[in-house]
């Protein structure tokens, strides 16, 4: 594949090109039962481990002819501290995302690969509702994302974005009967600007992204569960020099998975999924999740 024939949906390449296992371009993906508010004084350690492999590119919902392959392999360490907060449960945290990057095929020598690490995002939940007993829960998280990854503006892949990100999440989890669990969330992500983009040093601008994700989980036991997500991203439409891309974002994806604790302190979920419709961008041929978490 020429150089040429890419250069249309090059923005909303590179838009997607942030963090795989939060919200790369796609807001902040969650895992079913992050908004169960743990006790006041409870530490937990996370590390997320997650491999996605792509095997076509999309522009205006049309397929772009060739072999257009990216892999990825990205990591999160994250630190949470329940505490209380103006009388609400509340959850400070801290995110640091780390990984690889790798073009293959068509795209390999134009995009090549990169590795390092990503942008750090600070966030806090705040629970309006928390009630235990019914198991219900309501939770309201900004996200703030820190432009301090990798980043250099002459490579096509780039871990870090160069600017300021927020991100508004709020979420709904209930009981449906003795067996079953509803999580419904949505979040608004808006984006500074990047005045270093690519090799003219241009400035990239880029609308409001939305995301609304569903989990239905079963309850096997009090400590493991099977899951079913079901995932929609729209907007994020690029600006880049005041030349609108035309990359607006329409995402659906599916993933399927479970979650089971080794033990009283540690718990173990895993999820397959991938993408159903891309309008824009790469789409997943095949995602794999793996979260472990430890209660201090």
């Amino acid at each position: 594949m020429k150089i040429k024939s890419i250069l249309k949906p090059l923005a909303a390449i590179l838009a997607c090109f942030a963090l795989f296992a939060a919200m790369p371009a796609r807001a902040i993906d969650i895992d079913a039962g992050d908004y169960e508010a743990a006790p006041p004084g409870t530490n937990v350690g996370l590390l997320y481990l997650q491999h996605a492999s792509r095997n076509a590119l999309y522009s205006g919902g049309n397929k772009i002819a060739g072999n257009n392959d990216l892999d990825s392999d990205v990591g999160i360490l994250r630190g949470v501290h329940f505490t209380e907060i103006g009388g609400m449960t509340a959850d400070p945290q801290i995110l640091i995302p780390f990984g690889r990057l790798a073009a293959k095929g068509d795209l390999a020598g134009s995009l090549g690969s990169t590795n390092g690490i990503g942008d750090i995002i600070l966030a806090a939940t705040f629970w309006v509702q928390n009630d235990p007993a019914s198991k219900v829960y309501t939770g309201i998280t900004p996200y703030l994302f820190l432009p301090s990854g990798s980043y250099d503006h002459d490579k096509a892949l780039n871990l870090g974005e160069n600017r300021w990100k927020y991100d508004l999440q709020v979420a709904h989890v209930r009981r449906l009967g003795e067996n079953f669990s509803l999580d419904l969330v949505g979040d608004v992500m808006v984006f500074g600007n990047n005045n270093d983009f690519g090799a003219t040093s241009a400035t990239l601008k880029q609308k409001p992204l939305f995301q609304a994700q569903a989990f239905l989980r079963y309850h096997l036991s009090p400590t493991a569960d099977l899951r079913l997500l079901a995932s929609y991203v729209t907007g994020g439409e690029t600006n880049v020099n005041g030349i609108n891309q035309n990359d607006r974002q329409s995402t659906t994806k599916f993933a399927v998975g479970s979650s089971f604790f080794v033990g009283p302190k540690t718990q173990i979920i895993g999820m397959l999924g991938r993408d159903a419709h891309v309008r824009n961008g790469f789409k997943e041929e095949f995602r794999a999740n793996i979260r472990i978490l430890h209660l201090f």
